[in-house]
């Protein structure tokens, strides 16, 4: 069994970087937007993989200007988008790495999408602080357009 829990020097239960990184996912899976968006440090800076359709106001900068910059756009542009084939990668440090794939339909196009991700997190006393997307652009954008 996995160790999600740290000691910190004064004793007391710090979650682990890794169950910090998997509760956003959990969170986003399930819909608990709130509980996705508390996990991140108020000053946490999110970007875009270059070129992708949202990658247009990088760097994000707290946790309003990601629920509107990225995911407002995303429910009204996707008639569904979720993530699968997760896979989770703890690094030494405050970093946390996560693969896996994007499943999406775009509601104009109707194109669908099943385009591979890496997702690089960091992490601070139990808040993701940043994030750094990689993904098939092609893909994206070319499901956007009809």
């Amino acid at each position: 069994m996995e160790n999600l829990k740290e000691t910190s020097a004064q004793g007391h239960d710090l979650i682990s970087n890794l169950a910090t990184i998997k509760g956003i996912y959990d969170a986003f899976a399930t819909g608990d937007f709130p509980a996705f968006l508390n996990a991140m440090d108020p000053k946490m800076e999110w970007n875009e993989a270059e070129n992708f359709p949202y990658a247009d106001h990088n760097p994000y900068i707290g946790p309003q200007a990601i629920a509107e910059g990225v995911f407002g756009r995303i429910g009204a542009d996707w008639e569904y988008f979720t993530l699968s084939d997760h896979e989770f990668y703890e690094t030494t440090g405050d970093s946390v790495i996560v693969t896996g794939r994007y499943n999406a339909k775009h509601k104009t196009t109707g194109k669908v999408i099943r385009a591979q991700f890496a997702h690089f997190w960091r992490v601070k006393n139990g808040k993701a602080t940043r994030f750094q997307q990689y993904t098939d652009t092609y893909q994206a954008n070319s499901a956007m357009v009809k």
